[in-house]
């Protein structure tokens, strides 16, 4: 099949359609322990899209779904000053690993599809035994406490859960799946812990996008600009839905879908793609 950007240059191989297709991956994706980066990439691959403007475009366009999490509790983060504190202690390891490692991830791992294709494929498996070990303490999912005061994490854990977060540098881990796992280890409960993600990936989302298109957007063209607009917007508007549909989701249902859905991913995409 011809690649449907192969009449474009390499550095801005994307339209406003394909930005619009991505926009939709990315906000379905972004809260769900399944890897939107990751999703992008292979996404990206399938659709011929390639480039420098596409490493950037699956960062940047991160930023729209995380806005979403700022309208749907922006009283939250107007005047909590105590959430803010755990979402602050539980970013710094987060940007720390992450400014270390910018360069590597971004030259070396954004737009490998192998790295996301076996990321995806182990994280399906790591989620599914988890699920079954976490049943096993608590066999009735119904009964999770409905506890959604962040104040009840500690700084202790906030931090230890932005380490967890960290994790999440590599294409394909899931930094949802990384920072629900890592609540859930710690003994947070589980609608608590998937709150605290969403928020979290304000700050973290931010500052990863900032960081890049500070060093990116001089090189943007007109349409890279247009494409990274209709794909923010998208994702923005996505990402709404997504992150309702996963609080409902969780009340009844533990991750153990999400684990098989990887492995399939990663299968299929290994087995007519690679």
């Amino acid at each position: 099949m011809r690649s449907l950007a192969s009449t474009r240059d390499d550095k801005s191989a994307m339209d406003f359609f394909q930005a619009f297709i991505l926009g939709i991956i990315e906000g379905v994706t972004e809260f769900l322990p399944i890897s939107s980066t990751g999703h992008l990439i292979l996404a990206s691959k399938l659709l011929g899209i390639k480039g420098e403007f596409a490493k950037t475009f699956e960062i940047a366009i991160q930023l729209g779904a995380i806005f979403s999490v700022a309208v749907l509790y922006a009283k939250l983060l107007l005047n909590s000053f105590e959430t803010w504190k755990r979402i602050i202690v539980a970013f710094i390891p987060t940007g720390i690993i992450g400014l270390a490692f910018y360069k590597i991830v971004k030259k070396y791992l954004l737009g490998n599809e192998m790295v996301v294709v076996w990321t995806l494929f182990i994280g399906g498996i790591l989620i599914i035994l988890f699920e079954l070990w976490e049943k096993k303490k608590d066999r009735r999912i119904e009964e999770v406490k409905d506890n959604e005061d962040i104040t009840a994490i500690s700084l202790k854990q906030s931090f230890l859960i932005g380490i967890f977060q960290s994790l999440a540098i590599i294409p394909g881990l899931s930094r949802s799946a990384a920072t629900i796992i890592g609540g859930l280890l710690l003994g947070i409960d589980r609608k608590t812990i998937v709150k605290f993600s969403f928020l979290l990936a304000f700050p973290t989302m931010l500052a990863a996008t900032g960081l890049d298109l500070l060093k990116s957007a001089g090189e943007f063209s007109s349409n890279d600009w247009g494409a990274l607009a209709v794909g923010l917007i998208t994702s923005f508007i996505v990402a709404i839905f997504s992150i309702k549909f996963l609080l409902r989701f969780i009340e009844k249902h533990t991750f153990i879908s999400f684990g098989i859905y990887r492995i399939i991913v990663a299968i299929l995409f290994f087995i007519f793609v690679l």
